[in-house]
């Protein structure tokens, strides 16, 4: 039976000013994946930008400055997302196919997403006057993540630094091939030349190592 009370529930809490800011910078960025993704860097205008994150043009303005301070925004995201995706170490008494296997799994995870190709698209496409040194932002990560997968090796000599430069190629050209290629035969195929890949690690990586 009703007594007619009523259950009183908590104030919806309010966000604070750094979780709003936060927020709309993870959505601007979003927008700038969604719509690269889509229609390719040309299109990615700043109309379609505010238009996709939902916001005016004026309030991406407040939290990046231009559209070159967006897309700056996205490369970096993109580094930090590699960085979590591997963020989970192996132990080094694991097997070291085992250890390379899943350094390229999780690499590919990052390198075949939105994300990823956003990435290219924005490297291609940076004008010449927007300084990014992203090959010294991307190996500076890739060098910190390989010596914690791969202890063994030696990330100050010179085979290591080709190596880990030949990875990032070979990823970086799978991406490619595959925005190109029939969507039908891209599973089959990555899964092959992602083993070739990873037995190459294996074999550079064991004679580091002996």
């Amino acid at each position: 039976m009703s007594t007619g009370a009523r259950i009183a529930r908590p104030a919806p809490r309010r966000r604070s000013h750094a979780e709003r800011t936060a927020a709309t910078r993870q959505r601007v960025m979003a927008a700038v994946v969604e719509s690269m993704s889509e229609v390719g860097y040309q299109k990615t205008t700043a109309t379609e930008i505010a238009r996709r994150a939902g916001v005016s043009w004026g309030a991406v303005q407040h939290h990046f400055g231009d559209k070159d301070g967006i897309l700056l925004a996205v490369l970096e995201d993109s580094f930090d997302r590699l960085a979590d995706q591997l963020a989970d170490v192996p132990s080094p008494d694991d097997a070291l196919k085992s250890r390379v296997h899943l350094f390229l799994s999780r690499s590919w995870m990052h390198f075949s997403s939105d994300h990823y190709r956003s990435t290219f698209e924005i490297l291609l496409n940076l004008p010449d006057e927007v300084e990014f040194s992203w090959e010294g932002e991307m190996l500076a990560a890739w060098t910190r993540l390989w010596s914690q997968y791969f202890p063994e090796s030696r990330p100050g000599r010179r085979g290591t630094i080709e190596l880990m430069h030949y990875t990032i190629s070979v990823l970086s050209g799978l991406v490619t091939t595959q925005m190109l290629e029939q969507r039908r035969s891209r599973g089959i195929r990555r899964a092959a030349e992602l083993g070739l890949l990873e037995d190459t690690l294996v074999r550079s990586l064991s004679r580091e190592g002996a």
